[in-house]
Order: C-alpha cells, then structure tokens, then sequence
C-alpha cells in the first residue's frame, strides 16, 4: 500500500471508550438482528439503484441507524437538488447511511469492496464510484468520472479525511474530490457528524477506527444505550466562490468542523 494514504493515529484501545451503561443481551441481539434483516434487504435491491424514489431510501438509511439503538438528530437545511457534493467528516460506519438519510447519492468507495464476496458486484451496480487509493495515477480518471456524474446531475457523497477517526479528533480534507466539483461547476454541501450521549457529552463509542472489526463495531454500538447522532448539514459553498481546490477543500473542512454556525433544526 502506497506510503501517501492517509492514516489516522486513532485505534479501538486509544481512542473508543467503553459503552458505559448496556443494553440488556436480549435487547443488543435484536438490534444486531434489526440492522442486519435491513442492511441485507437493501443489498437485495442494490441493483434499482437510482430508480428508487429518494424517500424510501432515506427512510431504510435512518432506520438502519435507529433500529442499531442511535437516535437520528438533524439539524440544517435541505441539500440542494441537482449535480452536488457532499462531503462529511468520518468517524464510523453509521456516517454512509447517515449521508443517505440527508440526500441519497453515488458513494464514493475504495475499489477493494468491488472484490467482496455477493455484495461487491451489487454495490457497483448501484451506482458506487470506486477510487483505487494506492494507484496515484489512476486519480485524474477518478476525478473525471466524479465531475462527470455531478454534470449529469448525480450527487456524490465523498469523506476527504480519506480514513476514519474516533470524533474528538480529525483528519485534513484531501483536496482531490473538490477537483470533481469545480470541474463541473456545481456546489459543495458539507456536513458534520457528531456522535453523542443521552448527556449531550461526546461519545467515541460508534467509531470504527484502527484495526477494528465491523463485527466488533456493531456489538459495540449496539450494546451501548442512549446513543444520539447530530447530522449538521452546514451552508453550501457555491461554485465560482473559491478558485482552486485547495481553497475550496479548507472551506469545506472549516466548515464541516465543530466551531461553524447552525442552522435552524429540521427533523
């Protein structure tokens, strides 16, 4: 694997803290049943891809995170309809339906899935944009492929960290994907994700970091009680606003951060 992907430092020993008060076992198997009876239905009908009406996927991506225990909080405006990037700051796996939920989109996904078992080929049938991350060369076809989706009018929903970290800390914006967008001259939508408990204290306990499991992830998460993710969908960035795709990928990341204004709550 090439020495120019980026990392986090985060690791489940360092950085996830223990669930604190648990679900009861029989209540933590039910969600576990739950999220996978749902994650299998939509594998099932991952080859309509885009032909799905945008309500019921965003309906089967929040239930996913609820029926894992996590109550869904978003506050922000609609995103715009039309070509648009949305880019998010990323902590687990609970981020990519969490994203759907605000505006269903082609994922942008390391070309490694396309190799898994039964999932893979009905993932890139349903419209996935693969990037091969340890190929430097083959990232100026990536980017044309994501500006020519966003052209056509597609959303494309991408995490520039480029790995995922545990939520108190976060990683650079990689400014590859910003290209995309202002090749094709459509705005970029960033979002935050925050993970919380009942307490409103952070919690790092759904980050899927380091060497963890996806197994091990689920458990955890669905073990865990009074779970809350914040989904802050922030002010978009018009196209023509900044010049190059370092400027745009730092506002972006700004505003994507913890410090940047709210919008008023929508459910």
């Amino acid at each position: 694997m090439s020495v120019w992907l980026p990392s986090a430092p985060c690791t489940p020993g360092a950085c996830v803290e223990p669930t604190g008060p648990a679900a009861t076992l029989p209540r933590a198997v039910l969600r576990l049943t739950a999220v996978t009876v749902l994650l299998l239905g939509g594998i099932v009908l991952l080859p309509l891809g885009r032909r799905i009406p945008a309500g019921p996927v965003r309906w089967w991506c929040r239930a996913i995170v609820r029926a894992a225990g996590v109550r869904v909080r978003v506050v922000g405006a609609t995103a715009p309809a039309g070509g648009v990037l949305l880019v998010a700051n990323h902590i687990s796996w609970l981020d990519i339906p969490l994203l759907a939920a605000v505006r269903p989109a082609r994922m942008l996904a390391k070309t490694e899935i396309r190799q898994w078992p039964v999932a893979g080929p009905l993932v890139a049938r349903s419209g996935v944009l693969f990037i091969e991350r340890d190929r430097l060369r083959a990232l100026p076809d990536t980017v044309a492929r994501i500006a020519g989706a966003l052209r056509a009018g597609a959303a494309v929903t991408a995490f520039p960290e480029g790995s995922t970290w545990c939520g108190r800390a976060r990683g650079t914006f990689r400014r590859a994907v910003f290209q995309a967008a202002l090749d094709a001259g459509v705005p970029v939508q960033p979002v935050r994700i925050h993970y919380r408990r009942s307490d409103g204290a952070a919690s790092t306990v759904p980050a899927f970091v380091g060497e963890d499991t996806l197994l091990a992830s689920l458990w955890r998460v669905a073990t865990a009680r009074g779970l809350v993710a914040e989904v802050e969908v922030r002010d978009v960035i018009r196209p023509g606003s900044h010049r190059d795709r370092r400027s745009l990928a730092r506002a972006a990341e700004l505003s994507a951060g913890p410090g940047a204004h709210r919008e008023p709550h929508r459910t």
